[in-house]
């Protein structure tokens, strides 16, 4: 059980610590101080609860269904393929350090609005918590703390955003910064990827 809750862990943080829009908006907050703890609890809140919908809606539905299984194991492999790809080549040739501009003077309930919006207006999220995470636990020997996992991983994630984007701001400006990054993302990516092709349940 202790290793679907690291298994979790890995696959929930190596998926979310990929910086997009979201992650972006939320360690520009941290840096520039602007109501990111706000920004953080409800990135936080939106992935526990579609988390936990995809783990217990959609995991039990796969249980029943072992082709459909079969064919979201792949389309796991395929996509986790092509995200370590992207991540390797974003190692590769490099890209600018964090850009976080000048603070402006957004109010609580505009930074909410915004992180709605950078959060749940992208397809990304629904295919990660919805599809390919329920089916990365759904083969887990206890799918309960591998949920456990995927939830503390973005807790701590979120966490981590809001509480070291202010520490971290001269360090994440260099762009060799982000080749270390990627390159633990496409990594990580890419074990999980083999785990799964070579059919072999994450789970003792």
């Amino acid at each position: 059980m202790l290793e679907s809750y690291f298994t979790g862990l890995v696959v929930c943080g190596g998926i979310i610590v990929a910086i997009g829009a979201q992650n972006a908006y939320v360690l520009g907050l941290a840096v520039r101080r602007e109501h990111h703890w706000w920004s953080a609890g409800l990135c936080m809140s939106a992935d526990v609860l579609l988390l936990v919908t995809g783990m217990f809606g959609v995991s039990a539905v796969l249980l029943s269904m072992p082709s459909a299984m079969e064919a979201l194991r792949w389309l796991g492999v395929v996509f986790l393929a092509w995200l370590a790809a992207l991540a390797f080549h974003r190692a590769a040739v490099g890209r600018q350090g964090l850009s976080v501009g000048g603070a402006g003077a957004s109010t609580p309930g505009r930074v909410l609005l915004a992180t709605l919006a950078v959060t749940l207006l992208n397809p990304q999220v629904y295919l990660d918590t919805l599809l390919l995470i329920p089916s990365i636990g759904a083969q887990q020997q206890s799918t309960v703390t591998f949920a456990a996992g995927t939830i503390t991983a973005s807790i701590l994630w979120f966490s981590l955003l809001a509480w070291g984007g202010s520490a971290l701001s001269p360090w994440l400006s260099r762009p060799l910064a982000w080749r270390a990054i990627d390159g633990g993302i496409g990594v990580m990516m890419a074990v999980i990827a083999v785990h799964l092709a070579l059919g072999a349940p994450m789970a003792a």
